[in-house]
């Protein structure tokens, strides 16, 4: 088996095989994966808070719009965090294929438990479709880079622009078919309608894992019978702790949604401050490294600013399509939850033109440095809620706003978001001491996951006559632009923290 695997994988990367527009034939397999789950993914997550807050008679769960608001940030959060372990798995448990395929099935289930018309049934598929996210999230961009023959293959960037046109083209079609279905039709129908696609992009996986590397099915640092006897007893007992300390609350009708809220937001915050701070008493590292972490620390923080107001485009951006925004454009009707489908329209579309205008700077030594692209990504996203502040000052009353005034803030967003993330994770690989060379990409998730958990605790703590206002658009926004200045303004110092990476 060993060895018609590796025939395979040689075959699949061999320039006289049978290839997927030029490159490997599982670049086919594992773009149709990600494209079918991020399907499901965008599709479930257009339609989240919608549900949450749509009345009890409606068919939904009632909520106020703080709370179901702080329930998606830490939703979104955990599926980031939770990448940081899913890569851990594949490394020391499972190999990268076997988990990946292993997060699809979860993540599977998680949808089809939402689509059950009960409350209990929609949290654990929330918790299912977290967990799935993180152990298929940290490996299927790997198996991308086992199809290549090393870093230095010609045909390895273009392959990775080709599997995230995928993703983008899922998130694009995602709310115009499942936000379609859950807002006209029937919100569980639109949920069941996300698990279809996840078991498609599994089928497709496993169909077509014959084509993958056998890279791919490698443990690169497989862990000691002893050392996971030991995991296995300790995990086992946490996961029994937190269990009797949940059922103690619930059985003395204590339980509320906020005792989940609360300790997985500060577990958000707390984590990366763990990470950094043992990255930083390192005695290992040297000068050089430990000033590369110093500077490091600022895109960080930088980044999860970005996120923290970024991932509202599924909450407070999506209750404001929905409540004050028309649902018509030169006469056309359409549900609210497509707006959803703006941002990822706009990255398909800017993306390339991006890459032109660093690349023609380049040539010229005219390309902003990262210091300054951070600063402009952040200066974006927040003037983008700043627009939506004019937006919602436009919606006073009954008033409904031109679907122009959310095109604008998912444009402006979009362009921040070109100027940070891809920068953010060149600058991630760059940065990163070599003993945690492999460990840093996941550090930079914890970036989203700690932003969003500071907007789960803004949002519980402002509460439902605050989220989504004027005034909390206009403070979160004028946060960026701070950040955003303070960052340019001390770049000198952020450079000189960086030494030689530029």
């Amino acid at each position: 088996m060993a060895s018609t695997t590796m025939e395979s994988d040689v075959q699949s990367v061999s320039p006289g095989g049978k290839t997927f527009l030029g490159h490997p034939r599982g670049l086919a397999t594992l773009f149709m994966s990600e494209m079918w789950e991020r399907f499901s993914y965008y599709g479930m997550r257009a339609l989240l808070v919608l549900y949450m807050t749509a009345s009890v008679a409606d068919g939904g769960l009632g909520m106020k719009l703080a709370v179901a608001s702080a329930v998606y940030s830490v939703y979104t959060a955990m599926v980031y965090l939770l990448a940081l372990p899913g890569g851990w798995i594949a490394d020391r448990f499972l190999g990268a294929r076997k988990t990946v395929a292993l997060g699809g099935s979860i993540i599977m289930i998680g949808h089809f438990l939402l689509a059950l018309p009960a409350s209990v049934s929609f949290f654990v598929g929330l918790a299912f479709i977290a967990l799935g996210s993180g152990l298929l999230k940290a490996n299927i961009s790997t198996m991308v880079g086992h199809l290549y023959d090393g870093p230095n293959d010609p045909r390895r960037d273009g392959g990775f622009t080709i599997f995230y046109m995928g993703i983008n083209l899922g998130a694009f079609v995602a709310p115009l078919v499942i936000g379609t279905i859950g807002q006209n039709v029937d919100w569980h129908l639109g949920f069941a309608l996300a698990g279809v696609g996840m078991a498609l992009g599994l089928t497709q996986f496993l169909l077509g894992t014959r084509h993958l590397s056998a890279k791919s099915d490698v443990v690169t640092s497989p862990i000691p019978a002893a050392e996971k006897s030991a995991i296995f007893k300790k995990a086992g007992l946490w996961l029994a702790a937190a269990a009797v300390f949940y059922a103690i609350v619930a059985l003395t009708g204590h339980f509320t949604i906020n005792w989940a809220i609360w300790p997985l937001s500060i577990a958000g915050l707390a984590i990366p401050v763990f990470v950094f701070a043992k990255v930083k008493r390192d005695k290992d590292l040297d000068e050089t490294e430990q000033s590369r972490m110093s500077g490091y620390i600022w895109f960080f923080v930088a980044a999860a600013v970005f996120w923290m107001i970024y991932d509202q485009s599924g909450s407070t951006l999506n209750i404001f399509a929905q409540d004050h925004t028309s649902s018509t454009l030169f006469g056309f009707d359409f549900p609210s939850s497509w707006f959803q489908s703006l941002n990822p329209l706009y990255i398909m579309a800017l993306a390339p033109v991006f890459a032109w205008i660093w690349v023609a700077l380049a040539r010229r030594s005219k390309n902003p440095s990262t210091t300054a692209k951070f600063s402009f990504g952040l200066l974006m996203i927040g003037l983008s809620f700043m627009v939506m502040m004019l937006a919602m000052a436009a919606a006073s009353g009954d008033a409904k706003v031109t679907p122009l005034w959310l095109a604008m803030v998912y444009l402006v967003q979009t362009v921040g978001e070109l100027t940070l993330s891809p920068v953010g994770l060149s600058v991630t690989t760059k940065l990163a001491p070599t003993k945690y060379a492999s460990q840093m990409m996941g550090v930079w998730f914890l970036a989203v996951t700690a932003g969003d958990c500071v907007a789960a605790i803004f949002q519980l703590v402002l509460g439902d006559s605050v989220v989504g206002s004027t005034w909390y658009f206009a403070v979160q926004g004028g946060m960026a632009i701070v950040a955003g200045a303070a960052l340019y303004m001390y770049r000198r110092n952020v450079v000189r923290l960086m030494g030689d990476v530029h």
